[in-house]
C-alpha cells in the first residue's frame, strides 16, 4: 500500500455521525461558519482523551524496539546453535535437486521465523483492540494471519531459492543480479496487490455502487485537476468489519492503480472533507507516488544488497567455520544474511520516514490545490479533517522531534493543520504549485 492518507499515526475511539449527512450533495452542504465547522488552530484532545492517545502511542513505539531486540536476539540464537546448518544437511540428504532443496530448507526455517514472531503480532493486536483501534476477533485475526503467512512463505521459499541461484552463478557480483531480479518480483508483487492480494483481508466494492452522489462529487474533483480516474478505479473497502480508524489510499500500479477510500472514512466525515482525503489520495496517483516510492525503494535495495555483499562475506570469513556454515552460497547462510538486512534496515528507518513525509506533504499540498474553489472555505475544512482523524485514530498530539524522525511517515498531525490554515498561494497572486 502506498500513500496513505494516515499511516504510522496511532488510531483511536470512532464517533458516531449520521450517514445522510456524509450523502449530500456538497451544493447543498451548508458553508461552515464558526457555528458549524470551527476552525481548528491546532491538533488538540481533551485531557482524557490525550493521556490515552499518548499511552497508546508510547505502547506502540515500546513494543517495537522489543520487536526488533527479540528477532535481533533469535536470529544470533539460531546462527550460535547451528540450526541453518541441520537444517541444510537435511536438506541435502533428502534430495540433491536445488528447488527442492529450497523448500526442505527454507520452509521449517521460515515457519520457525514466522512462530517466533507470534508475540510481538498479538502483543500489537491486543493493544489495537485495548485502545478501540480494531474490533478484530481472535479467531478472525488468527485467519488472517494464516493466509498471510502462508503468501509469505511461497515467496520466501521462491526468492531463496532465487537469490542463491544468483549466488552460485556470480559469487562476486551476486548482489547486483540480486537486485536486477528484484525490480521484475517487487513491480509485479504492486500490480497484483489490489486485485489478488488485498481482497484475500477485505471486501472491496465499486464506490459508484454504494454512493454515485458521492462518486459524481468525486468527479467535480477530477475535472478541476484535469485528471481522467475512471470511477470503475475508485473503491470502498469494509474496514469496519475489522477496524475503527479511518483511511483512504492508494494501490496498485499500471492496469490495476486504483483509489480507495474506507467505509469508517465515509461514515463519519462529510462530504467536503471526504473530498480533501480523496484529493490528498488523488495527488498520489497524478504525482506518481507509487512510481517514485518503487524508485526509491530499489535504490535502497541496492545499497542494502552490496552492503550485504561485503557484510556477508566478512562475517563468514572470521566465523563462517565456527558457524558451520560453509560460503555465502550455503544454504546456511541465509540467516546471518536476514540478520545484516535487518540491520541495515533498521538504521534506514529514519530516512524512509523522510522521503515518505516528503511524499505525503506534496499529497497535502495537492489536495488544498485541487479542492480549491469546489469545496466552501476548504482550509479549515482539511484542517477540520485532521482533527477527526486525530481524534478517531487516536494520534498523539506533540509528539517529540526523535519520535517523528523515528516513526512518522507521515508528518504529524499539528504540523498537517498548521500548513492546511496557512496554505494560500491564491490570495499572494501566486500560481499553485501543482493544479494550475
Amino acid at each position: 500500500m502506498v500513500g496513505a492518507f494516515v499511516m504510522g499515526v496511532a488510531r483511536g475511539v470512532p464517533a458516531a455521525q449520521s450517514p445522510a449527512a456524509v450523502s449530500r450533495p456538497i451544493s447543498q452542504e451548508p458553508a461552515p461558519s464558526q457555528a458549524t465547522q470551527p476552525q481548528a488552530k491546532s491538533y488538540t484532545l481533551p485531557p482524557d482523551k490525550e493521556a490515552k492517545a499518548i499511552a497508546y502511542a508510547h505502547s506502540r513505539h515500546q513494543l517495537y524496539f522489543l520487536d526488533f531486540v527479540f528477532t535481533l536476539v533469535a536470529l544470533v540464537l539460531l546462527i550460535q546453535l547451528g540450526v541453518a546448518p541441520g537444517l541444510r544437511d537435511w536438506a541435502e540428504s533428502m534430495t540433491r535437486k536445488r528447488p527442492l532443496q529450497a523448500i526442505l530448507f527454507s520452509g521449517p526455517f521460515f515457519i520457525l521465523l514466522g512462530v517466533l514472531s507470534l508475540p510481538s503480532a498479538a502483543a500489537s493486536q491486543w493493544l489495537a483492540r485495548y485502545y478501540g483501534q480494531s474490533v478484530q476477533g481472535w479467531g478472525s485475526w488468527l485467519w488472517d494471519g494464516a493466509k498471510g503467512g502462508l503468501l509469505t512463505l511461497v515467496l520466501a521459499i521462491l526468492l531463496v531459492w532465487l537469490f542463491y541461484g544468483a549466488v552460485r552463478r556470480s559469487p562476486r557480483h551476486w548482489w547486483f543480479y540480486a537486485w536486477l531480479g528484484s525490480l521484475p518480483i517487487l513491480i509485479f508483487l504492486i500490480l497484483v496487490e489490489p486485485i489478488v492480494l488485498e481482497p484475500l483481508f477485505f471486501r472491496f466494492t465499486p464506490l459508484a455502487a454504494s454512493d454515485p452522489q458521492l462518486v459524481a462529487e468525486l468527479e467535480r474533483v477530477v475535472r478541476h485537476g484535469g485528471q481522467e480516474i475512471p470511477e470503475s478505479r475508485m473503491y470502498l473497502m469494509n474496514a469496519s468489519s475489522k477496524l475503527n480508524s479511518l483511511n483512504a489510499y492508494v494501490t496498485g500500479i499500471g492496469p490495476s492503480e486504483r483509489v480507495v477510500v474506507w467505509d469508517t472514512t465515509i461514515a463519519r466525515m462529510t462530504t467536503p472533507q471526504i473530498l480533501f482525503v480523496f484529493g490528498h489520495e488523488m495527488g498520489h496517483y497524478v504525482l506518481h507516488h507509487i512510481r517514485n516510492g518503487i524508485l526509491f525503494t530499489a535504490g535502497v535495495l541496492l545499497v542494502f544488497l552490496f552492503a550485504g555483499f561485503h557484510a556477508l562475506h566478512g562475517a563468514l570469513r572470521r566465523f563462517g567455520i565456527s558457524w558451520k556454515i560453509r560460503s555465502v552460497d550455503d544454504w546456511a547462510s541465509l540467516p546471518v544474511l536476514i540478520l545484516v538486512l535487518l540491520l541495515f534496515n533498521f538504521i534506514s528507518t529514519p530516512i524512509d520516514n523522510a522521503y515518505s513525509r516528503h511524499l505525503e506533504h506534496q499529497a497535502d499540498q495537492y489536495g488544498l490545490e485541487v479542492v480549491h474553489g469546489i469545496v466552501p472555505d476548504a482550509p479549515p475544512v482539511a484542517a477540520e479533517s485532521f482533527q477527526i482523524l486525530g481524534e478517531l485514530d487516536l494520534a498523539e498530539p506533540a509528539p517529540s522531534t526523535a519520535v517523528k524522525i523515528w516513526f512518522y511517515d507521515h508528518p504529524p498531525l499539528n504540523d498537517r493543520i498548521i500548513f492546511a490554515q496557512t496554505y494560500n498561494p491564491w490570495a499572494a497572486g501566486e500560481s499553485p504549485a501543482f493544479v494550475k
